[in-house]
């Protein structure tokens, strides 16, 4: 994280007018100010107790040392506060391409066309140049061309390209033209009892026949290129995730290029290959099955029923958009919904009361969908009953296949899958997932990131170390007004780790070398426990104490670490033991940390559409908006592949 902030300005004539004010007070009153009045100079201090906090000086960085005179600062313009600011969007740049290096081609000695393929140009980003030049600069017979004509191969992997899209791809990316024949065709009759040569070689120029040549080369470099994009693709995703925004940590994977080529060369079904190269999870089989049925669907969709966003709309009172909610419950809530509520159904007559009736449907609806059955209609429920177009859901499930790719195919038989659109945390054991819990998770100015680790350990009444960002962002404020405000909320503050009472900092100085920790207690902004799975992001999952949290359906609330709603079940699941034992050590009171005993892994996922225990597939908003991010970022991406065809 970055600190930034704006340089102080000293206004002289400011300065003046405040020592005046201060002389004329002293002059005027006569008598001394009670130490805790609050006055004048409080104020110009940045408020009561800031003088005060200035008075000790025991040589550490960050605490304040003595004071005489007021110093000019004090009495300038209030110090403006520095701000943490987390990562950010980028905008969206491929990988550079250069090109590929032909002049060492072993077809360069062949004596036939093929010694046109040194003059191909081709650019591809550097580790698809590599594995062309790696392989090129060893085999002498093309991979695509066949008799001077491009072969039932290559004509089978155009094929599979035109299918790209089945696999959440851009056909475009990879498409390219095939070389027109120089020779003419002619058909025998079937009735004909007398030979003819099918395929007479016209007559043409020597030069038409070296600019055939040469497209055959160019398309036999090309197409090889475009392979091993597609193979890279379908492997670890087009895009980067790392270049959409500081908030995605991935290490990328090795699509192993180098072995896709030498196959194509001695395989006899290239297209099979590169399609078994697809994620076999079954998560992704699940969103490749859906995006077909999306597909098939999406010339069906019917005209849109549209509610406004910002409706709230209570039991027994009345709106204008009573028979379009209805509308839309019908045409998105199950037929088991409908069948329960069809009386009702029926007998509604497009009147604007919202009775107990149709209230008693809307609360089956939440119900069903998760949400919480009040029969308050909000603007949770209205997305829910108006759901998603075919085109929508299409955008996100293609975006999550791009996901899928940047996770390992195997998610393994034990890990905990924390999905933060869903704002839910699942946990799988034996290839099956045995419960799922709702968590919050960070706002949108503090979004948690997307990432995997591994658990390690489970922590009791722990500590909570506070980060900087909220010491810069939300304590800083106060603690200039009220230099004890920590001391007062029981924190524990320490400068270059000695312990220092909050109120003999110097909160006008610089944070880096203070740190601030609650201790465990009820009021512990972790609650009982944390479950770490250490990370460069300090991204933990935890117990809190503010559980009316989880009742919101909208759960993107915290500063980035994610709250569980039943903490001691998941910290009793991944030390493979019992809740009764996680709540005797808890009722223990001590501060203790316990391992976790085998390898769990934990994706911080962000997925809009992902498949449930049952293999349907759910729809969930795009909370921070990184579906928009990806989606550009797939543009960026065709847009320079496609400068490059």
């Amino acid at each position: 994280m970055q600190v930034t902030g704006t340089t102080l300005q000293h206004k002289h004539k400011k300065t003046s007018i405040a020592l005046a004010l201060v002389s004329g007070i002293s002059m005027f009153t006569g008598a001394a100010v009670p130490a805790h009045a609050v006055t004048l100079l409080d104020l110009l201090r940045g408020g009561p107790g800031a003088e005060r906090a200035g008075r000790a000086d025991n040589g550490l960085p960050g605490v304040g040392g003595n004071t005489g005179m007021p110093t000019e600062r004090s009495l300038a313009d209030p110090e403006p506060l520095p701000k943490v600011s987390g990562p950010r969007y980028y905008t969206y740049k491929p990988d550079a391409e250069r090109a590929v290096k032909t002049a060492a081609f072993a077809a360069a000695s062949a004596t036939d066309g093929t010694r046109l393929l040194t003059e191909a140009r081709v650019s591809a980003p550097a580790e698809i140049a590599t594995a062309l030049e790696a392989f090129y600069g060893k085999a002498a017979e093309p991979l695509w061309i066949s008799g001077g004509d491009v072969n039932e191969k290559a004509r089978g992997v155009l094929s599979l390209f035109e299918r790209a899209g089945e696999y959440g791809l851009e056909p475009a990316d990879y498409i390219l033209p095939v070389p027109a024949l120089t020779t003419a065709s002619v058909a025998a009759p079937t009735d004909s009892a007398t030979p003819i040569n099918v395929s007479a070689t016209t007559s043409a120029p020597v030069s038409a026949a070296d600019s055939h040549d040469r497209a055959l080369m160019q398309f036999e470099l090309a197409l090889s290129e475009k392979v091993l994009t597609f193979a890279q693709d379908m492997t670890r995703g087009r895009i980067d995730p790392n270049k959409v925004s500081g908030y995605h940590d991935f290490k990328r994977k090795d699509g192993k290029l180098s072995l896709v080529l030498p196959f194509a060369q001695t395989g006899t079904d290239v297209a099979a290959y590169l399609e078994g190269l697809a994620p076999r999870s079954p998560q992704f089989q699940a969103l490749k099955a859906e995006l077909a049925t999306l597909r098939a669907a999406a010339a069906n969709d019917g005209p849109q029923i549209s509610l406004p966003s910002d409706i709230l709309l209570k039991p027994g009172k009345s709106s204008a958009d009573m028979a379009n909610i209805i509308a839309a419950i019908q045409h998105t809530g199950s037929e088991a919904l409908k069948s329960k509520h069809a009386a009702t159904l029926a007998a509604y007559q497009q009147t604007p009361d919202y009775t107990p009736e149709l209230v008693d449907v809307v609360k089956s609806f939440q119900a069903e969908v998760g949400l919480k059955a009040d029969g308050v209609i909000g603007n949770a429920t209205v997305r829910k009953m108006v759901g998603h177009t075919s085109k929508d859901k299409i955008q996100k499930v293609e975006v999550a296949m791009e996901q899928v790719r940047w996770l390992p195919d195997d998610l393994g038989q034990r890990y905990v899958f924390i999905n933060q659109p869903a704002f839910t945390v699942y946990y799988h054991d034996r290839g099956a997932e045995q419960f799922s819990m709702r968590v919050v998770v960070g706002s949108k100015s503090n979004q948690t990131y997307f990432f995997q680790d591994e658990i390690e350990t489970v922590e009791f009444n722990p500590y909570w170390g506070v980060p900087q960002s909220i010491i810069i962002n939300e304590m800083l404020p106060h603690l200039r007004q009220d230099p004890s405000y920590l001391d007062r909320m029981g924190y524990e503050v320490s400068v270059g780790g000695r312990a220092v009472p909050s109120s003999s900092v110097n909160w006008f100085g610089s944070t880096d070398k203070i740190s601030v920790r609650q201790p465990p207690s009820g009021d512990n902004a972790l609650g009982d426990l944390k479950i770490l799975f250490p990370n460069s992001h300090a991204i933990y999952m935890h117990d809190t104490p503010s559980k009316s949290f989880f009742q919101r359906d909208m759960r993107a609330l915290s500063h980035g670490c994610v709250r569980l709603a039943e903490p001691r079940k998941m910290a009793a699941a991944v030390l493979g033991t019992t809740i009764e034992d996680v709540n005797g050590r808890i009722a223990a009171g001590e501060n203790v940390a316990a391992k976790v005993p085998v390898r769990i892994p934990v994706y911080v996922a962000y997925f809009t559409a992902w498949p449930n225990k049952d293999g349907k597939v759910e729809y969930f908003d795009d909370v921070y908006g990184r579906d928009d991010a990806t989606v550009k970022a797939f543009v960026a991406t065709t847009k320079v592949r496609a400068a490059q065809s």
